[in-house]
């Protein structure tokens, strides 16, 4: 069974970070070893959360996994709280490096063209430079515009997202993902993904929702690292990705259920693993 080592924060109520990917990976048949970088009552975007910064426990952690001798098949990091944090994953990423050099960053640093509350530039730039040691990145739009220094204060196109998506590439990861990015069409979203190896740029677009759920965009990278390290093409990873989110986002929109709890990913788990009913993936062109 392969091994994926993930370093994320573990909200007790709310389903965000750990408490999404666990179970997705689970059920993909990966076994899961959290690094956890903080341990909230729930995740921040309940009112009066308590938080539990585990810096201080971090590397012990990780020099027990070496004095064990473990390796593993995938590093995958999203939500980090320091600059500190930053650099002991940097360390963990050079120490244990897999095999076949699979690292995936889910770079978390906001939404809604705004940096979260505590991410400053200097978070930013070391965001940067786990990114340039990954293979694989899943910003969202606002993450991907403060990566490569882009000013957020228009409304971004579909052409400047496809442009975004591989001048990403250019600080080093193979695989560059961006998340809620603008479609063809107004009532349409869409995902875009670029594989620097071949230059080949993707995008799978679906219809646009009235609906905000916390952790999806964990459930989409934690699908994303699932499909990849099973051997799945950049396009079908990106299409079994929204697959999982649009159902699961519909499954739960049509229920009485408080935005704030969540996307309700326990209904449809079994996604992960069926056929998928159809393939709508686009090649938008070749970019060298």
């Amino acid at each position: 069974m392969k091994k994926i080592a993930a370093i994320h924060d573990l909200s007790g109520y709310g389903r965000a970070s750990l408490t999404v990917a666990i179970p997705i990976l689970s059920y993909m048949g990966y076994q899961v070893c959290p690094l956890p970088t903080a341990v909230l009552s729930a995740h921040s975007e309940y009112e009066g959360f308590r938080s539990f910064d585990l810096t201080e426990q971090m590397q012990p952690i990780i020099d027990h996994w070496k004095q064990l001798g473990l390796r593993f098949d995938a590093l995958y990091s999203g939500y980090l709280a320091s600059e500190r944090q930053l650099d002991i994953v940097e360390g963990f990423f050079k120490d244990f490096t897999p095999e076949a050099g699979f690292i995936l960053v889910d770079p978390v640093l906001g939404d809604r063209g705004r940096l979260y509350p505590g991410m400053e530039e200097r978070m930013v730039e070391g965001m940067r430079r786990l990114c340039s040691m990954a293979n694989v990145i899943t910003p969202n739009l606002t993450e991907a515009a403060f990566l490569l220094g882009k000013p957020m204060h228009h409304a971004v196109t579909a052409a400047e997202a496809a442009e975004w998506c591989v001048e990403l590439a250019g600080m080093g990861p193979e695989h560059c993902i961006i998340t809620s990015a603008p479609g063809e069409r107004k009532e349409r979203v869409a995902t875009l993904a670029y594989n620097r190896t071949d230059g080949r740029l993707w995008r799978v677009s679906c219809d646009f929702l009235p609906a905000s759920y916390p952790g999806t965009g964990d459930a989409f990278a934690s699908v994303i690292t699932g499909c990849l390290l099973n051997g799945d093409s950049l396009p079908e990873a990106l299409e079994r990705a929204v697959y999982f989110i649009q159902m699961g986002i519909r499954a739960t929109f049509g229920g009485e259920h408080r935005p704030l709890d969540g996307m309700e990913q326990e209904k449809v788990l079994h996604y992960l693993v069926e056929p998928l009913p159809y393939f709508t993936y686009e090649l938008l062109g070749t970019y060298r």
